[in-house]
Order: C-alpha cells, then sequence, then structure tokens
C-alpha cells in the first residue's frame, strides 16, 4: 500500500493516463464532441479528484468535461485545493463549483465551459447522470448540440481494467479481508449486528479506507430469510446464521464480498447446510465461467435459474465493479443488449443467495477478473466448514485451516 523505490507497485500517474487514453478512445469510436461528466466517481476516474463519498448522489460538487482532443477539465468547490495538489491538470482547465442545482447556476457554468471548449459546444454531446431539472436546461444552454447517454461511453472504457486497476482492487480485497477477520473475532452470542460492523468499518479506516462499499450488511437469524439488505440493532443468538456482506475502499476502488457464518460453538442442521452449500456452488459455477471466449451470459445462467439454484427468491445477482462498485457489465437478468464477450481483467462480483424461512438465508459472494484459461479469483477469505459438505477445486483457501487443541 506505500510507495517503495525497490520494486513497482501501484503508478498512479499511469493509471489516470491509461484510464483518460480508454476514455478518449471510447469518445472517438462514439463519435462524440465532448463529455460533461456529473456522478464524482467518474470524475475521479477522468481528473484523479477526490471528493465526497456521500451515502448518495450530489450534483454540484465537482464536474469533468472532456473535449474530443483535449485535456480533461475538472470544475470543483475545492479549486485552491485542486490546483495546488493537482500538476497532472493544468491550472487553466480547473474552473469553479458547478452549480447545476438550478437553471442559473447551469447557465453560469455552462458560459464558462462554452469559452473552454468553442465549436465543440456545438456538436454531439454525452452527459453522464441527469437530473430533471438539468434535461431541461442543458438544451437551452447548448441549443445547437445533440446530446447523448456519456454513461455508456464511460462504462465501455472502464469494463477492462489496467494493470494498475487491478492492483488497488486487489489491495482493497486484502483491506476488506482484514475488516472480515476483525469482525469474527468478534462474532459470538449476545453481540448486535451493529457491534460487528462498526469493529470491520474501524479495521477498514485504519488501514486507510477511503469510504465503504455501501451502508455494508450484517444480518442475522430470521433476518436472512427473507434476506434483509442491512445492519440493525439486533442481539445475535448461539446457533443464528450470520450474512456479512462488506468492503472498503482503495484509492476509489471497491472491496465486495460475502460469507455467511454460524455463529457460536455449534453444528448446523442438515437443511442448513443444504442451502450453504447450493449457494456456494453455484458461486464457484458462476465463477469458473470468468474466462475469455465465454460472455456475461455464461456467468449470469447460474444465478436466478430455477435449476440450478431454486432457493435463489430472486437474490441471486451480480454486477461489475471498478471506481463503481456497481458498474456493467452485468450478469444476472439479462436482456440480449447486455450480454457482452468476455475479455481479460473485466471485473465481476458473482453473489448467489439460497434460503428459506425458518431455516436461514445464505449469500455468498467473491469478486473475481477474467482470465486467458482460468479465472483470477482473488478474493481467498475461506468459507465456514461447518456449512460445507464439498469443497469445489476453484476453491483455494477453504478446508487448509489448522486447528490447535485448547
Amino acid at each position: 500500500m506505500m510507495g517503495v523505490d525497490w520494486e513497482e507497485r501501484v503508478n498512479f500517474d499511469r493509471m489516470r493516463r491509461e484510464r483518460l487514453k480508454k476514455a478518449q478512445d471510447a469518445m472517438e469510436k462514439s463519435g462524440v464532441d465532448a463529455l460533461f461528466v456529473f456522478a464524482l466517481e467518474d470524475v475521479r476516474y477522468l481528473t484523479g479528484f477526490r471528493s465526497h463519498l456521500g451515502p448518495v448522489t450530489i450534483l454540484g460538487l465537482a464536474a469533468a468535461v472532456l473535449p474530443r482532443g483535449g485535456d480533461p477539465i475538472l470544475c470543483t468547490l475545492d479549486i485552491v485545493h485542486a490546483k495546488e495538489r493537482m500538476p497532472w491538470i493544468h491550472p487553466d482547465n480547473i474552473l469553479g463549483r458547478p452549480f447545476i442545482r438550478t437553471e442559473g447556476g447551469t447557465r453560469k457554468w455552462a458560459e464558462e465551459i462554452k469559452a473552454k471548449i468553442g465549436e465543440l459546444a456545438a456538436g454531439k454531446i454525452g452527459v453522464d447522470l441527469l437530473s430533471f431539472g438539468l434535461s431541461e436546461w442543458l438544451p437551452k444552454c447548448f441549443p445547437k448540440a445533440q446530446f447523448v447517454d456519456g454513461k455508456e461511453i464511460l462504462s465501455q472504457a472502464k469494463m477492462i481494467k489496467t494493470r494498475d486497476e487491478v492492483e488497488c482492487q486487489k489491495i482493497v480485497t486484502m483491506m476488506t479481508e482484514a475488516g472480515f477477520q476483525a469482525l469474527l473475532e468478534k462474532l459470538k452470542p449476545g453481540v448486535k449486528e451493529c457491534e460487528l460492523l462498526a469493529v470491520a468499518w474501524q479495521k477498514f479506516t485504519e488501514l486507510g479506507s477511503e469510504w465503504t462499499q455501501c451502508a455494508n450488511i450484517v444480518c442475522s437469524g430470521p433476518y436472512t430469510a427473507p434476506y434483509r439488505r442491512f445492519t440493525s440493532d439486533r442481539v445475535i443468538r448461539e446457533g443464528d446464521m450470520v450474512i456479512v456482506d462488506i468492503g472498503a475502499c482503495y484509492n476509489g476502488y471497491w472491496g465486495d464480498f460475502t460469507r455467511t457464518f454460524v455463529c457460536g460453538d455449534v453444528r448446523p442442521t442438515k437443511a442448513q447446510i443444504d442451502l450453504h452449500q447450493e449457494a456456494y456452488n453455484t458461486l464457484f459455477n458462476a465463477l469458473a465461467e470468468a474466462v475469455e471466449g465465454k460472455t456475461n451470459a455464461d456467468i449470469g445462467k447460474h444465478l436466478n435459474h430455477p435449476q440450478t439454484n431454486p432457493n435463489s427468491d430472486d437474490l441471486s445477482g451480480g454486477h461489475g465493479a471498478g471506481v463503481n462498485p456497481w458498474e456493467p457489465p452485468w450478469v444476472a437478468s439479462l436482456s440480449p443488449d447486455a450480454i457482452v464477450p468476455l475479455k481479460r481483467n473485466m471485473l465481476f462480483s458473482v453473489e448467489p443467495y439460497a434460503g428459506k424461512i425458518g431455516v436461514g438465508g445464505f449469500r455468498l459472494e467473491n469478486q473475481v477478473f477474467v482470465g486467458e484459461k482460468e479465472p483470477d479469483i482473488f478474493t481467498t477469505l475461506s468459507f465456514d466448514e461447518r456449512l460445507l459438505r464439498d469443497v469445489h477445486p476453484l476453491d483455494k483457501t477453504t478446508g487448509r485451516k489448522i486447528r490447535y487443541p485448547k
């Protein structure tokens, strides 16, 4: 995680350059003259600018404009900070806050941008995120422009990760594993769900996590079936199933994986083992498809399918990830236009579920990079062995723990 002189680690300057080049190439392919980017994670993708990672979408803190054939323009509330600490962006391309929450603010911002990009303001412009107000105001401000979907253009650029993005993703997985380990040391009867989450979050923050993958999920007992996607103040009891779905954030990249554990020194029931094994088999059968020559539909066919996952309850799914923890390519409930061929270093989170009310719910998740001949499953935290009868050949860690006598 540190910068050192004795080996090559993450090269952030190279990562910024390569991300920008991929976005520029996607623009050329799509024929757009400019991209207006308002989603903060994609502002970061284009410029390296870090802003608030709030729990909701925030318009107006920052924006980026990428003109065809030119360098990115950053618009930010933190203009002095950006000019002082971001030498890879020319100071003339760092503008003030894009107050696009009102028509007047949007007009002011538009005049500044038109002065920067000239005749491109009358061309084809991709926009990644629109409020209802912006959908009315932008055509008034750029009356000669043709507006198109800019998010799809950026999605094409972001699908295949660079070598440094791959390294960031593997680092954040190590951070997330550390949070899981801290949580597991605390997991025992009488502890609240929120106490477990606090322990994991603390470990993330100690390791430098910028934020967390979502509100994060610790749910237990009856809340595992039907599955509840948030953490509460419930006291966990002996024998409860506990689903943990958490993730740290490292330089804008998000950890994300899920395990289900048994609370206490007790054996699960046969019915519980059956359900967990079903989710586990579905997970690894789907992960096995993450190789070049396949499509995302090959991964997705294992999810929400009554023959392969009869207890999914429509909760099995998955998604791509990157600077946004949920982004294309998708892998579940696919329409024909969402099917894409798999290419090396595409990243997926695959997360099947099996559950039955009165028995328990079991959600499992790994992240995987598409490999040339075999999947790169880099989530190494083992599964609760009490809930497994058979270990899949692609699972390299479960079943290897050494237990010493107390």
